[in-house]
């Protein structure tokens, strides 16, 4: 599994903007055809998303669309209008469940097999807590093709529950929206694809975006949403091991590598059994993806 520690925004209708996000550094761009881009200028952004898919530098980062919810108008004039281009996958918001993950698939496959793209290629992220419904189904995505990544929006679910505010006078989120995170963190292990964190709205806040971004990898979490270019280089950083941790794993695999048949070892001081090697193996996958 390819692990992505930023996925940064960029508006559909803007060449400027995506042209842009995609120099930043970010491991992945989605190129927006939901919130970031207004009803009236939707077919103007499915073509020009088309046309900056077709000529994409696939090289630096991977390309990924935020197609509109699957019950709206816009879903398939979306995904008709884009997937020639090959985006590397398809962010779907408001996803009730494995159910619109497998919707979706079917969709993906007619349209891969009209244009000649090898079936199964793009993949799938599920943007799984933007409505009511949704965290009632965060178990359950195992299995769920083409799925890569489950993520949540903290956002978007405010507005479906009509609460005034998500996160309490101190800035930490409050119950609902931490029990939101927690079910799309547990759900993306259960699932056994990557689990990314949500966005930090406030762009100018980075010693804000820094917290969560150390929270987050404590917790679990391989990444983070970006929604401005100035947040990229916090997210790569945070979620990027250091050089320490980077040493410590290679020694640990190769204390197990050394003693096949043993169950638990000793190193510097320390107990290790099996998900200690399993951890450290996340560890040099994560470093092998920043080229560290």
């Amino acid at each position: 599994m390819t692990i992505l520690r930023s996925m940064l925004f960029a508006p559909g209708d803007s060449e400027k903007k995506m042209t842009k996000a995609a120099g930043i550094g970010a491991d992945a761009v989605i190129l927006d055809l939901e919130d970031a881009v207004a009803a009236t200028r939707r077919p103007l952004a499915r073509e020009m998303i088309h046309q900056f898919l077709s000529s994409a530098d696939r090289s630096k980062c991977e390309f990924w669309v935020r197609m509109n919810p699957l019950d709206s108008k816009d879903a398939m004039l979306d995904l008709v209008a884009i997937v020639g281009g090959k985006p590397d996958g398809i962010a779907l918001p408001k996803c009730d469940g494995p159910h619109h993950v497998v919707q979706l698939a079917h969709y993906l496959e007619i349209l891969e097999t009209q244009h000649g793209i090898p079936v199964g290629s793009i993949g799938i992220t599920a943007i799984a807590t933007e409505t009511a419904a949704a965290p009632f189904a965060l178990g359950q995505y195992k299995g769920a093709p083409r799925l890569r990544i489950i993520t949540w929006g903290a956002e978007d679910l405010g507005a479906a529950l009509g609460a005034s505010s998500n996160k309490d006078e101190a800035g930490n989120y409050t119950p609902p929206y931490v029990l939101a995170r927690s079910l799309c963190l547990y759900g993306a292990y259960a699932a056994g694809v990557q689990a990314l964190d949500t966005v930090q709205p406030d762009f100018r806040a980075n010693d804000k975006l820094l917290r969560e971004c150390n929270e987050g990898r404590r917790d679990g979490f391989l990444g983070k949403i970006a929604i401005h270019p100035d947040q990229v280089a916090t997210i790569n950083e945070a979620f990027t091991p250091s050089s320490a941790e980077v040493s410590f794993a290679q020694d640990v695999i190769a204390l197990f590598a050394a003693n096949p048949e043993a169950g638990t070892l000793s190193l510097e001081g320390k107990m290790l059994d099996m998900p200690h090697l399993k951890q450290a193996e996340r560890v040099m996958a994560i470093a092998s993806r920043a080229g560290r």
